[in-house]
């Protein structure tokens, strides 16, 4: 999954890692367009190859993310997304064949921080913090080459230390094993050390020192897009395809089981809204229990004169279950008694007199 702010080069960077062109109809909308625009999943399938090793990989856009003008929810639709792939993956661990499971989860979010600020914003604390015990993200600064070495470096420590101020748990790379060459040694430490990694991306092939090469042609020359000394393009890929594996590790080992022990926490019951109003709820029940009340005090009434002008027919009653109860006097009002439960049902018994030798009582479960 791929996630920032327009503009900064997702969609260009994923071309570049892939070398295809997954959005070739792709409409950048307008300021007005962006006003009330909402965030967009496209997930798109393709295929990676390095030394020999293929990957088959989802790939999911996010469009329209941080362009509205209030951006307090953009980032739900992202979250849902994530928690629908953990649902259908435990409902198909959860059935009868579980050997050909499709495995959609989000294993790993590149995070895009603009390169133009001075750190993380508002916006970057608060969605990291929302989706890091969801998904591994790996932070990405994009559109390294309007950066110097120096401006690079400094970025890099300052972003690293308003994630560590935050609390945001983002991917660290498991350490080599002591049995491993010295160069996957040496490959895993620079890596550790490119977090965050600064990248450019392009599809433009330039011609460079007598070969073409991928980059972006300026007045001062050429930056490379798959040279290390330009940018973490290439160590970016590395890590992506050779620690596939733990990323999927962490992603069912630590993120689905959190999920998943929270689901069984709550009876298997899908929560559509965490944040609903249980307030809300319970002026709702106490509003259907007035209606009932209502339609009962009626009901009384009319049973009363039917009993007076000598109609003993109690046939309006058969559509309720009666409990019949012998009574000396009439009360002036129908008891009720209710059993109210935060989130749970409402059971109501409401006792309505006839005459003085019986009543009948009306249970409602709501």
């Amino acid at each position: 999954m791929v996630v920032g702010e327009s503009g900064l080069g997702k969609s260009t960077l994923i071309n570049s890692l892939f070398l295809t062109d997954l959005y070739p109809e792709r409409i950048i909308p307008g300021a007005a367009e962006k006003i009330e625009r909402t965030v967009q999943i496209e997930a798109s399938t393709v295929e990676i190859e390095e030394r020999g090793v293929k990957l088959r990989l989802t790939v999911v856009d996010t469009p329209g993310y941080g362009d509205a003008i209030n951006c307090r929810d953009c980032f739900k639709t992202i979250i849902s997304y994530i928690d629908e792939q953990f649902e259908r993956y435990l409902h198909d661990e959860s059935g009868l064949n579980r050997r050909h499971i499709i495995d959609n989860r989000v294993h790993c979010c590149f995070y895009f921080i603009s390169p133009f600020g001075h750190g993380l914003k508002p916006l970057d604390v608060a969605f990291m913090k929302a989706i890091h015990n969801k998904v591994n993200i790996v932070p990405v600064i994009a559109k390294a080459d309007t950066l110097t070495l120096k401006e690079r470096e400094r970025l890099k420590k300052r972003i690293l230390d308003e994630i560590e101020e935050h609390n945001i748990k983002i991917y660290h790379l498991p350490d080599a094993e002591s049995d491993e060459d010295e160069d996957f040694k040496e490959q895993t430490r620079l890596l550790k050390a490119s977090i965050p990694f600064s990248v450019v991306g392009s599809n433009q092939l330039i011609e460079a020192k007598g070969k073409k090469v991928r980059g972006r042609l300026y007045p001062w020359g050429v930056v490379e897009v798959e040279n290390p000394e330009h940018n973490d393009f290439l160590k970016l890929r590395t890590m992506l395809i050779t620690h596939m594996q733990d990323l999927q590790e962490v992603t069912q080992d630590l993120h689905y089981e959190n999920f998943r022990s929270e689901r069984l926490k709550r009876g298997g019951r899908k929560v559509e809204n965490e944040d609903m109003n249980k307030d809300q709820i319970l002026l709702e029940k106490e509003a259907e229990l007035r209606r009932m009340q209502e339609m009962i005090a009626r009901m009384q009434a009319q049973m009363q004169m039917q009993m007076q002008g000598g109609d003993s027919d109690s046939g309006t009653l058969g559509h309720h279950k009666m409990l019949l109860d012998k009574k000396k006097s009439i009360p002036d009002k129908c008891c009720s008694i209710k059993f109210l439960n935060t989130l749970g049902s409402v059971t109501v018994g409401i006792e309505v007199p006839v005459s003085e030798d019986f009543s009948f009582v009306l249970f409602f479960f709501l």
